[in-house]
Order: structure tokens, then sequence, then C-alpha cells
């Protein structure tokens, strides 16, 4: 097939997901998932780089990530308590 086809085709998938959504709903719950996720890489990132200063340093992984991103502010809080206290 021309590559001028395939990259057309492919094309007017993203925009028909675009326009319409995704349509199956575990694909919309892994999207909200990776992006729930990302935040907390986010959260984590500001935190280690505002918590230097005060001796605070939670490493970022998956694990940290789900967390923080999941349960917010105070998942954010719990792993600076586990940090400081537990480890």
């Amino acid at each position: 097939m021309d590559p001028i086809i395939i990259i057309s085709i492919l094309g007017g998938l993203i925009l028909l997901i675009l326009f319409m959504g995704a349509p199956l709903k575990p694909v919309r719950f892994i999207g909200q998932g990776i992006i729930k996720i990302l935040i907390g890489a986010l959260f984590l990132f500001f935190l280690n780089a505002f918590g230097t200063q005060f001796g605070i340093n939670v490493p970022i992984n998956i694990v940290t990530a789900s967390v923080s991103g999941l349960l917010g502010i105070p998942g954010l809080c719990a792993l600076v308590a586990i940090e400081t206290w537990i480890v």
C-alpha cells in the first residue's frame, strides 16, 4: 500500500477518536489512570524540588507516583510521613 493512504487512514482514525471520544470504557479508565499517575509524578517532582530545603526527599517511581496521583495531597503527605518516620 501507498504510505500516503496509510497515513491518511491513521489520521482519520485519530480525528474520529478525538471528536467521538474513546468508545470503550476500559480505554477511558486506563487513560485516566495514566493521567493521574503523571500528575502524581509531577507532585513528587515539586515536592522534591522544594522539599530539599527541609530535608524531604521521596523517590519518584511507579508506586509513589500512583499513591500521590490517586490519593492527591493526602497521599503526598502520607508518603512524606512514611519517608520521614518509618524509612
